[in-house]
């Protein structure tokens, strides 16, 4: 008879097997008329809808492990969104209690969802310190009470080996069988993970690759330190840098407007593209480097999630232009899926 341990160990090879492998979207688009091309993981193919169920399974397999987490554990985390989804479901699975602390403003499809998978939520308020003080009242609720398991997923390693050991070597792996190779990459900074560890990856592999985190205009954090302004892009720039970016290993910051992130997810949708706020965003940003490039550079990014978690809010309303957005002078006109050839992970190890 297998004890708990063994039984968690055993579901988490099964859980490997939903994670990660997505597919690689060839976008074929225009500016001002003139054709373009570029290259997004498509990443809503994981087994909860987003990429942070890539973080969050190498997250508790390391921590098993480990022995940093047993059975009968609680997980608690803090997160705006899409990791909260990720640890319920993830968690859930291996039979922990799942606690998150997420700010109040998050969308509703956001909380219904980890709620869905039956973790407990806590909303934060602003008064109460927004996501600063829910990471906060998850260290709190650690103190207070035994076997609290917290990934910490803003200070944890195992986020970027996540994606310098599957998305990254999935990004090699399908660009090489259409004969391309990154020259650059470019992703939303939430917690850092993906740009850090995709960038590590592909430096590796090719020295000259640029690597570029994105941030909201609206909320510079990565330029100012802090939180500043306010924005709609829910899941990046999350009012502080965190410890795991090292923005000295990375290229030029990019900056969207989060409107124009807005206008540009919706226009993605109307060729059959359903993806999230931050998609938009990182596809204007990719945009943007082979402007700055040129028209025939390999630049890379990913769509982190899919539009049906953000319902109710401004990405299902009209959104107004503005002149000095880029999304309107883009038309898409075609996309391809390659599909991804090999699955040699930290899923899989």
């Amino acid at each position: 008879m297998p004890t708990a341990s063994e039984h968690a160990i055993s579901q988490i090879g099964r859980l490997a097997s939903m994670i990660g492998c997505t597919p690689l979207l060839r976008i074929d688009f225009q500016i001002d008329g003139q054709p373009r091309q570029l290259f997004t993981k498509y990443e809503q193919k994981n087994m909860t809808g987003s990429v942070k169920d890539r973080m969050a399974f190498c997250i508790l397999k390391q921590a098993y492990e480990l022995e940093e987490l047993r059975p009968g554990d609680t997980i608690a985390e803090a997160t705006s969104g899409n990791t909260g989804v990720s640890f319920a479901a993830l968690g859930k699975s291996l039979g922990h209690r799942v606690r998150i602390f997420m700010p109040d403003w998050m969308s509703r499809e956001r909380v219904a969802l980890t709620e869905a998978f039956g973790a407990e939520i806590i909303p934060v308020s602003r008064d109460q310190g927004g996501f600063l003080g829910s990471i906060e009242m998850a260290e709190q609720f650690a103190r207070d009470e035994d076997r609290v398991f917290l990934p910490r997923q803003f200070d944890n390693e195992a986020n970027v080996c996540a994606h310098e050991s599957s998305t990254g070597p999935e990004i090699v792996s399908q660009l090489a069988s259409v004969g391309r190779k990154p020259e650059v990459f470019v992703a939303g900074v939430g917690t850092g993970g993906t740009v850090m560890g995709v960038g590590r990856c592909l430096r590796a592999a090719y020295g000259g690759a640029k690597v570029h985190p994105l941030e909201p205009a609206n909320s510079p954090t990565l330029r100012v330190g802090r939180r500043v302004g306010h924005h709609r892009i829910q899941g990046i720039s999350d009012e502080f840098v965190p410890s795991i970016v090292k923005l000295d290993q990375l290229d030029e910051i990019v900056d969207v407007w989060d409107g124009d992130a807005i206008l540009m997810a919706q226009a993605l949708a109307r060729v059959g593209l359903a993806v999230g706020i931050s998609s938009g965003a990182n596809f204007l940003g990719a945009a943007k480097q082979i402007e700055e490039v040129g028209p025939d550079a390999t630049v890379v990014t990913l769509f982190p999630d899919s539009n049906k978690k953000y319902l109710s809010t401004d990405l299902f309303h009209e959104e107004p232009s503005d002149k000095k957005y880029l999304s309107p002078r883009i038309e898409v006109t075609g996309w391809e899926s390659i599909p991804c050839p090999v699955k040699d992970s930290c899923h899989s190890r």
